[in-house]
């Protein structure tokens, strides 16, 4: 029988993210990370600190980029990859009255840290009214990132490409199979839904679709454009542009009504001939007051569940993963916005 402090089930953002945590503390683990991937990983990776459609920001928007830049900075350390894209996401307005309130909320205290009053234009988009950066902005190599972290995690014995059994798990003696464990934080996406521990969260699946085009024309700006939605140049070539956003056609496979969405989108930005070559498709976990779950079972008390993290993924993985640990190791109280009782005690 092995001991470990942790197993992590789960490897999109929050188990990666919660890895970490304990890789930095100096802690034994185990992830487990078989079947399909989900969602973080065909993920368009854009950190943005705020909401593109009415110009808002979030809750703990400053303090998640902070920590997300701690982060990123630490992992890149100990893989030897970079991953992070320092290009700025930048927005083109749809019409005068979109760069008029983006100049009124840039005067607000909330917001006069992310939006620029700089403005520009670019001659390979439609963008009649102009174009306003977001800063403090940018993107994750999806790819890298993950293949980066779990090339480590696997030299150093603490990665499982297995699918966890929960038939297996013995959660009264805290044991599976061969190991024996302090703690176990399941960090499955849509998978919780058939975790028998914790099915009944109110997590909700929105689908999300994106496209890989080969475009006619370059765009030759290192930056994420958004308009509808995301286009942004990739490694191989092609560019990405999507995401939908779904939460009634929850079937697997590729909905015709999702690629309709985003080819009229980037034919409104992109008057240019252009070449899909590959449409790929993923389900977030939501929830319905847009915020985390995080916290202990009612019964057993060493078993965890980190989830929900919705569109914002890649920040919510970041800052929710130090608050988790924090949680599990020094008792540190959970901001009760995230926390699981929100659903469970009444």
């Amino acid at each position: 029988m092995q001991k470990v402090d942790y197993i992590i089930v789960g490897g999109g953002y929050a188990g990666i993210f919660f890895a970490h945590q304990l890789l930095t503390a100096g802690k034994s683990f185990k992830l487990f990370a078989g079947g399909a991937q989900g969602a973080s990983h065909v993920s368009a990776g854009v950190v943005n600190p705020v909401v593109l459609k009415k110009f808002t920001t979030f809750w703990l928007a400053q303090e998640q980029i902070n920590c997300l830049k701690m982060t990123i900075t630490e992992m890149e350390s100990y893989t030897g990859k970079q991953f992070h894209i320092d290009e700025p996401v930048c927005r083109i307005f749809h019409d005068d009255n979109e760069k008029k309130l983006w100049e009124k909320k840039q005067a607000t205290d909330a917001l006069s840290p992310f939006l620029s009053l700089e403005f520009t234009k670019l001659d390979v988009v439609n963008n009649e009214y102009g174009i306003g950066t977001v800063l403090q902005s940018g993107r994750l190599d999806v790819q890298s990132f993950f293949s980066s972290l779990s090339e480590f995690l696997n030299e150093n014995g603490n990665l499982k490409h297995e699918i966890f059994d929960y038939k297996l798990l013995d959660a009264g003696s805290s044991v599976y199979m061969n190991l024996e464990y302090s703690k176990i934080i399941f960090c499955e996406g849509m998978g919780v839904l058939k975790n028998p521990f914790f099915c009944q969260l109110p997590v909700q699946a929105n689908k999300g679709h994106h496209l890989k085009v080969k475009l006619s024309s370059e765009l030759n700006i290192s930056a994420t454009l958004k308009k509808k939605h995301f286009l942004f140049s990739l490694r191989d070539g092609n560019y990405y542009y999507g995401g939908t956003y779904d939460r009634h056609q929850l079937d697997e496979g590729i909905n015709p009504s999702a690629v309709e969405e985003l080819e009229s989108g980037l034919k409104q930005m992109y008057p240019h001939e252009y070449l899909t070559t590959e449409i790929n498709y993923g389900f977030r976990p939501t929830v319905g007051d847009r915020r985390p779950i995080l916290g202990a079972h009612e019964t057993y008390k060493n078993m965890y569940v980190f989830n929900g993290l919705g569109a914002r993924g890649i920040l919510n993985g970041s800052y929710f993963a130090k608050v988790l640990f924090q949680h599990t190791e020094s008792g540190s109280p959970l901001p009760a916005e995230v926390d699981l009782k929100r659903f469970t005690v009444r």
